[in-house]
């Protein structure tokens, strides 16, 4: 049983790699619109807030990229969910193989 599990451990970590590796262009952050006129509604423009290197960043994204912007935020979502998902099941592949080396 446990030699099982640690196959399918492995085959979920290689799925993570496989997916990982897939992944295109990615950036970090918050996309908002924004408003010039916040009362009034007007002048509306986009905004990547994102924090590098211990530092708050903002980009102004033009309109004709923000379909470019929004889908590299949402790899970038899907990067920190899969290495964190990869890290647990290193974490939980580990703890197998050294309850198996105790036993044999």
């Amino acid at each position: 049983m446990t030699n099982k599990h640690l196959a399918q451990l492995d085959q979920r970590i290689e799925k993570i790699k496989a997916e990982l590796a897939a992944l295109g262009p990615m950036r970090p952050g918050s996309l908002t619109r924004q408003f010039k006129d916040p009362k009034a509604r007007t002048g509306a423009y986009y905004q990547l807030s994102f924090t590098l290197d211990m530092k708050s960043r903002t980009d102004y994204i033009p309109h004709q990229c923000l379909a470019q912007v929004r889908s590299e935020v949402a790899n970038y979502k899907r990067f920190k969910t899969l290495s964190v998902a990869w890290v647990a099941a290193s974490i939980e592949r580990s703890r197998l193989s050294i309850k198996l080396a105790r036993e044999a």
